[in-house]
């Protein structure tokens, strides 16, 4: 009995809210992408600065200590100290553990990492990365929140979310609107993706491991020029499709949809942002 109430808390956590992100072979999949829990539309992106009350604590007078007395006692001699305790895994290992989980699930249909099966979804993806390499995500949703904004809220309580500067890899890709949830035409759906930065090129553009509607794949977004799906002078691709064309919506690229970074792995103290 114990396990229905667990297992409704892990459902509650999962889905990712995205309807059929396309790009490249995908934007022909015949499959239909449902999420596993609704989306949270209309809903704005969760504010970035909740505010934190600090405590005051009123400073108390302290007795002035007194003088030992002599002691005629022979010295004690200082133990000895504990050997140091193992260091955590740094922060590069860390965030390679994440991002090689993710890696090892491309191709895949389903997300099934090391004989584990995730829910099939972009959600599923990121929570499974991060439990195979050792960083599982839990708890900070609230109600009403789809999969994606959990993720987001988790961010913001124990990571950093940020928009400017250069995403490391292991980093969170959050982005919003990549389908219409509730089927009102406008861009109110909030948030309804997210993906796990793999890598950025010298030129900024980041490769993102996701899971779509044809299965976990790259995409690419450069938000310095997030209108461009290629470079009119070398042909590379900046921005893959993260949209589909729709009635009254246009198709839309993955740096057009972009939201938000977020770190919630090891950082560094020699990394900038």
């Amino acid at each position: 009995m114990n396990r229905i109430p667990a297992l409704l808390a892990t459902l509650a956590l999962t889905g990712c809210a995205t309807g059929a992100p396309t790009g490249g072979r995908s934007a022909q999949a015949a499959l239909r992408y449902r999420p596993l829990t609704p989306a949270a539309a209309p809903r704005a992106v969760p504010s970035r600065s909740a505010p934190v009350l600090a405590r005051v604590e009123t400073p108390r007078e302290t007795p002035a200590p007194r003088a030992p007395a002599p002691s005629s006692a022979a010295p004690v001699a200082a133990r000895p100290t504990s050997p140091a305790r193992s260091a955590p895994a740094a922060p590069a290992e860390a965030r390679e553990r994440v991002v090689a989980a993710a890696r090892s699930a491309l191709g895949q249909t389903r997300v099934v990492l090391a004989g584990r099966q995730w829910p099939s979804d972009c959600t599923g993806l990121v929570q499974g990365a991060f439990a195979q390499g050792g960083h599982p995500l839990r708890g900070a949703a609230q109600a009403g929140d789809n999969g994606v904004t959990a993720l987001y809220r988790y961010a913001q309580v124990h990571g950093r979310i940020f928009t400017g500067g250069r995403p490391l890899p292991g980093d969170l890709v959050f982005f919003r609107d990549t389908y219409d949830q509730n089927r009102d035409g406008r861009r109110n759906d909030g948030l309804t993706h997210v993906g796990l930065v793999e890598d950025v090129s010298a030129a900024g553009t980041v490769t993102v491991i996701h899971r779509v509607s044809s299965g976990v794949v790259r995409y690419r977004m450069n938000l310095a020029r997030p209108q461009l799906r290629k470079d009119p002078r070398t042909g590379e691709v900046l921005n893959d499709l993260l949209r589909s064309p729709g009635r009254g919506r246009p198709q839309a690229l993955t740096g057009q949809l972009f939201a938000a970074y977020a770190t919630v792995l090891p950082v560094a103290s020699v990394a900038q942002r």
